[in-house]
Formats: structure tokens, sequence, C-alpha cells
């Protein structure tokens, strides 16, 4: 469920920008891109029945990376599959477009790869490239095409050039990457003045081991470039050469080197480093609050057993006072069931995803399985917040569970649902390959019809005939106490300041790494620090809305249901806030498709985060508030 440019303080490689100043090496590091992509084999169907359904999207999610040739074994000789994948500014991850937008040379039939649904989501359209890299063939300045570029297509060229514009293609499942072109801006100071240049020669270093392809690499030649800087029509004679060379690294590890920037010592030791400094800084507040708070709760078990042995004619105080209205239902009971609903399907959706990257599934460049398990894995667990939201509104002795239910479903799929639809519209204007074609549209209504709202449905059902009741110790009066007054810091927005800044603060260096590769082109696959920075996030959410919750009842302010939702979730509000910061201070993103992607998308991530750990955070306090009220007489 995003994961989110180039790193500046804890950055391995040096910002991409100087590296390729020069554009002479395009051979990229192995951080430059980000997003876990792979393509599973897939075929979507609409038609068949529900268990179908389900069984080629549970195969779609786990199925391994295949190529054209399915066992990525080829003789001398051979053609091994090239295709052609994406081009777009550097700096703006969402904004790309289909390789042959830009008037590259395209061959006579341009056969276009049929791609898994994730693959679609992840926004790549992959076509055949116009060169031919045939297994252990070596080729020396192959002409690709002679042509005449006119002044538009020069233009275009030129504003693609001025915005960093890289290629990306896959040989053999193998990632490739370049730019397309060089802005020489040596010893000028005046934009006008800079010279713009297209590459037109790229070669192909090839590794292989007996029959299979190893690794690739692409690098373009400084020397043969097409100028474009005038408005004027210029002849491009576009060439490749392919270079093969035998290595000794087994076909299993070919995608390792993929992932070894995360791996790196110096690298870990920042992703340590962080991670003790916030267990530390958490540890210390979490164990000062835990020694207040059990030293208070220890003297106030003692004072209320000392009450009930001595006269009843002394006043109560404090939360046993409230003790007949601390488990009075709370308002819109319909809407706060179904909260919970949605927080517990997005937790298990969570703990799902984890468990796939800790076994290895979201390796690098395993085109589109992210994308694939999450919405496989949301449609399965739909049936979880049908059963959560209604049993509990069943508890709460709300009568319209239909009702409920259809809020239920609607809570975190209406606001993605609409944020979609505007942004897939931005990137039609766009003619960016990040509009989802009306087949993929078709087939995620398909699957929120008959995977989703069923289960959702069966979930509903199944809940309502649990017949569970509502555990509360004591019993509720018919009239509400009033509350008394209370200083401003005690108010719902103050709390929630305090409950979401500890959560944040814990996570927060993390996050720079999880955005930089989502938003970025960093890959991230160190999975097991990510576990550990969320059971912390998980551990300090439920403690700090705990202790919150303590407090407020102490005051004698009995409405706690909706508070501890609002504070657990509170955190989801700091890391939209953080959002702006990164966008501003850390990333060069710009433009206006690429900020609506950026802030569309995080607002329906952080919404979810909010309601994940809003559930945590009530579910703590309801724990804590029945053990204390069990552990005194009530009357």
């Amino acid at each position: 469920m995003l994961l989110l440019t180039i790193y500046h303080n804890y950055s391995i490689c040096p910002p991409l920008r100087f590296v390729f100043s020069t554009h002479q090496n395009f051979t990229l590091p192995l951080c430059f891109f980000s997003r876990p992509i792979s393509p599973p084999k897939m075929k979507h169907t609409g038609s068949c029945p529900t268990v179908l359904v389900l069984g080629v999207l549970i195969l779609c999610c786990l199925s391994y990376v295949r190529s054209d040739a399915s066992d990525h074994r080829y003789k001398e000789g051979d053609p091994v599959p090239l295709y052609a994948n994406k081009v777009g500014p550097f700096h703006n991850p969402s904004e790309t477009y289909r390789y042959f937008d830009l008037p590259f040379c395209s061959p006579d039939h341009v056969k276009e790869k049929k791609e898994a649904l994730g693959e679609v989501l992840n926004g790549d359209r992959l076509v055949s490239a116009p060169y031919k890299l045939n297994f252990r063939e070596e080729k020396d300045s192959s002409v690709v095409c002679k042509k005449k570029l006119s002044k538009d297509e020069v233009a275009f060229f030129r504003k693609a050039v001025d915005k960093d514009y890289y290629f990306q293609m896959y040989y053999d499942d193998l990632p490739i990457w370049g730019f397309i072109g060089k802005v020489d801006k040596e010893g000028k100071t005046d934009p006008s003045e800079y010279k713009y240049f297209l590459y037109k020669h790229i070669q192909f270093d090839i590794l292989y081991n007996k029959d299979r392809v190893i690794e690739i690499s692409a690098r373009m030649d400084p020397h043969s470039l097409v100028d474009l800087t005038e408005d004027k029509e210029v002849d491009a004679e576009f060439m490749y050469t392919v270079k093969w060379k035998e290595t000794d690294t087994p076909f299993e590890k070919r995608m390792e080197k993929y992932s070894m920037s995360s791996s790196l010592p110096h690298h870990l030791e920042i992703h340590w480093f962080s991670i003790i400094n916030s267990c530390v800084t958490v540890l210390l507040l979490t164990g000062f609050l835990a020694t207040i708070l059990m030293r208070v709760l220890k003297n106030d078990f003692i004072k209320y057993g000392q009450d009930e042995e001595a006269a009843d004619d002394q006043e109560e105080t404090g939360w046993k006072y409230i003790h007949g209205d601390v488990f009075r239902f709370p308002k819109y009971k319909s809407l706060f069931a179904a909260a919970l609903g949605s927080g517990t399907q997005l937790f298990t959706l969570t703990v799902f995803i984890f468990m796939l990257a800790l076994v290895g599934v979201f390796y690098p460049y395993n085109r589109g399985a992210l994308f694939t398990a999450l919405v496989v894995i949301y449609a399965l667990t739909s049936g979880i917040a049908g059963y959560t939201a209604t049993s509990f509104y069943c508890q709460l002795e709300g009568k319209n569970w239909v009702r409920n239910l259809l809020l239920t479903g609607c809570l975190f799929c209406g606001p993605l649902f609409l944020t979609f639809c505007f942004l897939n519209t931005v990137a039609i204007a766009y003619s960016a390959t990040a509009a989802l074609p009306f087949g993929t549209i078709v087939v995620i209504v398909l699957i929120w019809t008959l995977v989703t709202s069923p289960l959702l449905v069966l979930g509903g059902i199944a809940g309502k005939n649990s017949k569970a009741e509502f555990q509360a110790p004591c019993r509720t009066t018919k009239y509400p106490r009033e509350i008394p007054p209370l200083h401003w810091y005690r108010s719902a927005i103050p709390q929630m300041a305090m409950a979401g800044f500890l959560p944040f603060s814990a996570i927060y260096i993390e996050l720079y790494y999880i955005f930089a590769s989502v938003w970025g082109h960093r890959i991230y696959t160190i999975y097991s620090i990510l576990f550990i920075v969320f059971i912390i996030l998980l551990i300090v959410t439920a403690f700090i809305t705990v202790a919150l919750t303590y407090f407020q009842l102490a005051a004698e302010d009995h409405e706690w249901w909706w508070r501890s939702f609002l504070c657990g979730g509170s955190t989801g509000l700091f890391i939209y806030a953080y959002c702006l910061y990164y966008y501003y201070a850390r990333s060069d993103m710009s433009g206006f498709m690429q900020t609506s992607f950026f802030f569309g998308y995080m607002a329906c991530i952080c919404y979810g985060f909010f309601l994940m750990l809003g559930t945590v955070g009530f579910r703590a306090s309801l724990l804590f508030v029945r053990h204390i009220y069990r552990s005194i007489k009530c009357e």
C-alpha cells in the first residue's frame, strides 16, 4: 500500500544531476530506479466466476518473473527480447510517456507487449525496441535509421533534453537506462547561450554466462551528437554498438546488483544509526510516561480500595467518578464502526505486504508485483472490514447494519476512487503512461464487483450473526454526567498534536528513504529494518494513546472513544505535513501533473495511515479502560 527523488544528506551515490553532468557514461548507478516492478504473465479476465478470478489473481501476485523466452536460455544468434518502456523528466517520476512519443527511429511493426495488471498500474508500456541485440552477436556502429528531423521535432527533442529526459528499456527482463541528450552550460551564464545536443550513438555492453544473459548497460557516445540548439531541420543518423563479454556470475544472482546499493555497509550504518537513535528516544519517552502512569495507577487503586472500605459519604473523584459514563456508546456509531473496520483491513493488508516483502517477493525491478499484491490482498481482505465493522456496530446496539456495511465499503475506497478519477483525467490530458487504459479500469471494477463487494457482504453477514455483546465492566447510567470545564490543552486538537508527534519522531528518518524510493529513483530493499520501524510505530502509537486516554478520564472527560481514535491516527497528519517539507526542500519535482500526483496519492496513503493507526490507538485504549475498571468495584 509508497509508497515517495534523490538523496541529499543520506546519499550513497552523489546526486545524479552531478554524476551525469558530462553525460559521457550512461551505466547508471544501482540506485537509479526504485519502483518494484516485475512481469508475471497474466491475462485480464472479467467474465469468469468469482473463484476463478480469485485463483488467477493470486497466481498473478505470486508468479515468478518470466520473459518472453520463459527459461531465459538462448543459443548463439537467437533473438533476445528487447522492449522500450518509457521516457520522461528525470525529476518527475510520475510524468512518463511512451518511448515513441519522442520522434525516435521506430521499427516497421511496433509490437506491444502484453502486460500484467501491476505493470499497467506502474505506468509501464512496453513496445518492441528498434535495436536488434541477438545473443552473442556483436555489432559495430550499426545504423538504426537515417532521419531528417523537422523543426518541430528538433524543438520537441530540445525541450526533452532541457528537462533531463531519460529512457528506460528491458532486455531479457533486465532494466536499461540512459539520458537522451545533454545541455552544454560550460562557461555560459545566460540560458539563451546554452547548447542542446541529442545522442545518436548508443553502445550496449552485455555480460553472459554460457547460454544466459547476466547484465547489460548502455553508454552514450559523447562525440556522436546532433545539435538541437537552433530551430532548423537536421539530418541525424542513429547508430548502436553491441559488445559481449563472458562472466562467471550465476544467473540466479543477476538481480542482486540492483539491491546491493541498499545493503552497502555505510548505507546500512546510516539506517541502523537512525533506527537506534529513534529507539533510544522513543524508549526514554515511553519509559518515562510508563513509569508515571503505572505509579499514578497504583496510587489510584490503593486510594479507591481504601475508599470502598471507608464510609460511603466521601465524594468520588477522578476516573472512578465517571464509571457510569465511560462505556456510554459514542456519537455517530455507524461511522465509528466503519472506521474501525476499514482500519483493521488496512492493518491486515500492511501485515501481508510485509510478509511478502520479507520472503523476497518484491525484489528490485519485479515489474508490477507490489501493485498487483496491493490490489489482490485488499480485495481478499474486504471480508475482514465487513466483519469487524458490522460486529462492532451490532455490539454498539446499532440497527441499520446494511447502511453501516455500505459506509464501510466506501470509507476508504470512496476518497481513493475520487482521487484516482481526477489524477487519471490529468494523466490523460498529459498523454502520460500513468493514465490507465479503459480495459484496466474495467478489470479493477470487475475485481471490486466480483471479489471485494461479495466478501464485504459475507463478512458483514457473519459479523451480524456473531451476536457478540459489548464487554463493559461497569453499568452505564441513564443520563450522562456533565463534563467539567477543561484547559485548552486538553481539547482534541492539542491532544492530537501531542499524540502524533511521538510516533512520527520514531519514523521520520526512515520516511526519507521511503519517499526517495517511491517518489524518486532509489531502490529500497531493507524490508527488515522497515518492519522494525513499523513495530516501533505501532507500540508508540498504542502507548501514547493509552496515556492520553488515562489523563482524559482522570479529568472526568468520559468522551474518550473518538478522541482515542483521532489521537492514534494523528500520525497520518504529521506524515502529510512531511510531504510538504519533502516536496519543497528535498525534491526537484515540478509541474502540475507531478505535483497533483504526489499530493493526491500521498493524501490517500496518509488517510489510510490515519484509519489504521486510529484503529490501533482505539483498540489499545479499549483494552486499557476495560482493565482499569475491572480492577475496581463499580456500583
